[in-house]
């Protein structure tokens, strides 16, 4: 069986990882190539886009492959919708792995928005010491809010994307625990967080600390995905290759 996984993500790693090495599978992991030195996984990888739903469509008919897995992360809207395209046009089956959201909880302190632009209004005319936990693509969309100090940590290097003049730029890949994200909120007197809600427990731990801290967080709310088969992690696509359908919970598969 020949399958194709779209990754970049803790889950498209973990899945790589258990399916690695098996004579019954023939395994590519695609990465779409924004981080420079990806960390290797022991299946052949990919790097680089498709060229659209219909460029997915003629690598999947190309190749053979016989299962698309939609590891990507919640936020990768484009690729999901891109992926659900090609799996209708080619008749391949298609899962997603969704990673469950981050929920609010007792002494959270959310304002929830649904864009960007959305979340730099939300921190207000008045200077603001900001921690930016968005990642790189999205944080030039604060450079309209320049009189804020900006704490932004990225796993690739920011470069000029964020044009501030009170930007302090961090380079870090996690998991972050909660304990290491108090100790950097209170050195960098951290009043506000902006985040997406990836959800997982890899970066949960500046949510975890906000909550302790007192600090509001701007909770950015994940885009709308493909309505596919899914499950909430690798084991249940495993699952999923070995078992087929019946594996996936009838409340999962539309998820």
């Amino acid at each position: 069986m020949r399958i194709l996984i779209l990754g970049g993500t803790g889950e498209a790693s973990a899945l790589a990882r258990s399916l690695a090495g098996r004579s019954d599978l023939s395994l590519v992991l695609s990465l779409a190539g924004r981080t420079t030195a990806p960390k290797a996984e022991p299946v052949p990888t990919r790097l680089g886009g498709f060229g659209g739903a219909e460029g997915l469509a003629r690598y999947l008919a190309a190749e053979g492959v016989d299962r698309l897995i939609d590891a990507t992360h919640p936020f990768a809207a484009t690729i999901s919708a891109n992926a659900a395209r090609a799996a209708a046009l080619t008749g391949v089956r298609l899962l997603a792995i969704r990673r469950p959201p981050w929920y609010r909880g007792a002494g959270d302190l959310w304002n929830e928005v649904d864009t960007m632009e959305q979340a730099v209004a939300a921190l207000g005319p008045e200077p603001r010491r900001v921690f930016l936990t968005i990642g790189r693509q999205e944080a030039g969309a604060f450079a309209a809010a320049p009189q804020h100090r900006y704490l932004a940590r990225t796993v690739e290097p920011l470069g000029d994307l964020l044009p501030v003049p009170h930007l302090t730029a961090l380079e870090a890949r996690g998991p972050f625990d909660a304990d290491s994200e108090v100790s950097l909120m209170r050195a960098n007197a951290i009043e506000i967080v902006v985040s997406k809600n990836s959800g997982g427990a890899a970066t949960y731990g500046k949510i975890a600390a906000a909550r302790d801290l007192a600090i509001p967080v701007i909770m950015v709310r994940r885009p709308k995905k493909p309505d596919v088969p899914s499950v909430p992690d690798a084991e249940g696509a495993r699952r999923w290759l070995d078992f087929g359908d019946h594996a996936v919970p009838s409340t999962l598969r539309a998820v």
